[in-house]
Order: C-alpha cells, then sequence, then structure tokens
C-alpha cells in the first residue's frame, strides 16, 4: 500500500485576491503557473481546495510570492507549520 502523496490546502479566496490586486486575468495567471484556467477557477471558488507541491509552488511563484510566503494557505495548514 502507497502511502497518500502530500498535498498543500489552500484559500482560494486568498489566490483570487492576490491574482485581482496584481491585475492578473484567469488565463494568464493560469499559463504562467502552468495549470489550466478551469483548475485555477476551481481553486478560487473552492470546488478544489488541496494542491500537489509542484503546482502549488508554480502557482505561489506566478503570483510572485516568495518561497516562505503561506499567504495561499487555509488556515489549518499554516496553523500547524
Amino acid at each position: 500500500m502507497q502511502a497518500p502523496r502530500p498535498t498543500y490546502e489552500v484559500d482560494g479566496a486568498a489566490i483570487r485576491e492576490r491574482r485581482m490586486s496584481s491585475g492578473i486575468a484567469i488565463a494568464d495567471l493560469a499559463r504562467r503557473a502552468g495549470i489550466t484556467p478551469s483548475y485555477l477557477s476551481r481553486l478560487e471558488t473552492g470546488v478544489r481546495r488541496f494542491m500537489r507541491p509542484p503546482k502549488y509552488m508554480a502557482l505561489r511563484e506566478a503570483l510572485g510570492l516568495p518561497p516562505d510566503n503561506t499567504q495561499l494557505l487555509a488556515h489549518s495548514e499554516t496553523d500547524t507549520k
């Protein structure tokens, strides 16, 4: 039996707020992060809440956030770190 792969629980509202305050369209941010616009939309609306580390790191970088920034993580995720 394989162990579950690690994921990050993200705060969709924080992703959307950061994207909008940066003036980036969903399609542009998705392209920069290497994800689809529909995946990004599902994250922002809370339909999806978990991301694999490589995608999370790519999204964080595309938004111009430093590696140690936890702004996009759900509160329960940041409380444990």
